[in-house]
């Protein structure tokens, strides 16, 4: 693929401070307005905004005639980009955000220590406690892996991240109502969802297992007993573990583990991909909570976002 990486995020909030906050008793690193982490120290930006919403994605291309490629593709579909030292910008036309993509190589995550488990059959772990009873402080998530954006715009939105940035299909459901997209080998890194106002619906961190994952959203529930959304499960499409819960500006987050990674692509687009699937099939979960609360696609400030958007002549 020719955008191979995804960077990282900005986020714009009424009061960045109070999310930054938020995330570094979480453990992320900050540095004035720049959460990251022990592998990457740029993973979210926090901004000052009149609503939440995302103001930047920030991806990784190969090379400088990827980033000429693409600014082809996007003059093809009337949006205009910017190309100048081995960085093409561009505004989302759907979110208003912007798009940022660079030149970079590589920067694979640390692997994480392997935590002895007893199975049946097979004991790991004998005579001490797990690693999780006896750790004092929880671990950190590990990166920003995937943004949700919902819009009334599904079919402009796709066209403009599969036709014009790249980004390739994974999974579709309801003959691409809702489209799960990658960049990285990851299952999704983008999934487009249809919404009456164009919007963040969630952003998701890679935490190193359910453990993980259950003590930092333990840590958030003991802050805020009203935080927690659906959870804890694992997806059908993507396979990977799930908490929901939202941040102190009331954006959704998506804590997840154990994702579907996809080396293949011929292999995957052969024997995996559909893009029939149905609500009925894929379900929430496989395990965990069969249907997600109301919040989930529609949360209490969607109205107000909406009115926010139209004041700035936003659709």
């Amino acid at each position: 693929m020719a955008i191979h990486r995804f960077l990282d995020i900005t986020l714009a909030v009424p009061e960045p401070d109070e999310l930054g906050a938020f995330w570094e008793r979480r453990g992320m690193r900050r540095a004035g307005a720049v959460l990251g982490t022990d592998d990457r120290s740029r993973q979210i930006t926090l901004a000052k905004g009149p609503y939440r919403h995302l103001a930047e994605l920030h991806l990784g291309c190969e090379d400088e005639a990827d980033l000429v490629a693409i600014a082809t593709r996007l003059d093809a579909l009337g949006i205009a980009a910017t190309v100048a030292d081995k960085t093409l910008t561009c505004a989302d036309p759907v979110f208003d955000h912007r798009v940022v993509v660079d030149v970079v190589g590589d920067a694979p995550l640390t692997d994480g220590k392997v935590r002895a488990t007893n199975r049946p059959g097979c004991a790991e772990r004998t005579t001490t406690r797990a690693d999780v009873v006896e750790e004092t402080v929880p671990r950190p998530p590990r990166r920003v892996g995937h943004v949700v954006l919902g819009t009334p715009h599904v079919a402009e939105a796709c066209a403009f991240y599969l036709d014009g940035l790249g980004f390739r299909v994974s999974d579709r459901m309801l003959d691409g109502v809702l489209t799960f997209a990658r960049v990285e080998s990851d299952h999704h890194n983008l999934l487009i969802q249809p919404a009456p106002v164009s919007y963040l619906n969630h952003y998701a961190l890679e935490m190193d297992d359910l453990d993980a994952i259950g003590v930092t959203g333990s840590a958030v529930l003991a802050e805020r007993a009203d935080a927690h959304v659906v959870g804890v499960g694992r997806h059908r499409l993507g396979s990977n573990l799930f908490w929901y819960l939202s941040d102190p500006a009331g954006t959704m987050f998506e804590l997840f583990a154990d994702m579907d990674h996809i080396t293949d692509d011929d292999a995957w687009d052969h024997d995996h991909r559909r893009d029939d699937w149905t609500p009925d099939e894929a379900g929430l979960s496989v395990w965990g909570p069969a249907e997600p609360p109301e919040a989930f696609f529609t949360p209490p400030d969607l109205a107000a976002i909406g009115a926010a958007r139209e004041a700035l002549g936003r659709r």
